[in-house]
């Protein structure tokens, strides 16, 4: 299993990993941190899984499907929470959390 035909879904998910750290320390210096607490325990989840799921594509792994649809499923519940939210930084990280989930979906399909 070449880690070429997943190039789209692991693009997608390091790029969204990324969005989720950011997003996460962005959120840490907002006015009321309490409101974004949500937000930043989803968005490090979502950074997490992304980064295994690129992982587990990259090497082939046999779990890798399984990986990819529980990566989808928190990557939209992570966009979500982050669309919620007007700063800049979770409405970057919704985007890209999204367009994380529908190439995952695809993957695992």
């Amino acid at each position: 299993m070449s880690h070429e035909m997943y190039r789209s879904c692991i693009d997608a998910c390091n790029s969204c990993a990324t969005a989720c750290y950011h997003c996460a320390t962005a959120c840490l210096t907002e006015d009321d941190v309490a409101k974004m607490e949500d937000c930043i325990r989803t968005d490090l989840d979502c950074a997490q899984i992304c980064q295994l799921a690129a992982a587990a594509m990259a090497r082939g792994s046999q779990y890798a499907k399984q990986i990819c649809k529980l990566c989808a499923e928190i990557c939209r519940k992570c966009g979500e929470i982050c669309k919620q939210h007007e700063h800049s930084h979770c409405q970057e990280c919704a985007e890209a959390c999204m367009k994380c989930a529908e190439e995952c979906e695809k993957m695992s399909a």
